[in-house]
């Protein structure tokens, strides 16, 4: 289960994505691409490994949900 910037899995961030408003418009090998109101979010997907701290972060800038929203939503 993912706390704070760490333990995020890509499923993690899709989830979250998703219930934010966010679809899925295409995919690059292993990268999924989601959009919402003008914004385009990448997410690289390698199985069940967590996603780096400073990948999560720009994720979370590409987003433009506000980082607060972020660690401290519901689990």
């Amino acid at each position: 289960m993912p706390r704070g910037l760490l333990n995020w899995t890509a499923e993690d961030v899709v989830r979250f994505l998703k219930t934010h408003g966010f679809v899925l418009i295409h995919t690059k090998g292993s990268h999924y691409f989601y959009f919402y109101s003008g914004r385009q979010v990448c997410v690289p997907f390698h199985g069940s490994k967590a996603i780096k701290p400073r990948t999560l972060g720009g994720i979370i800038s590409q987003s433009g949900i506000s980082k607060d929203i972020w660690l401290t939503r519901k689990k």
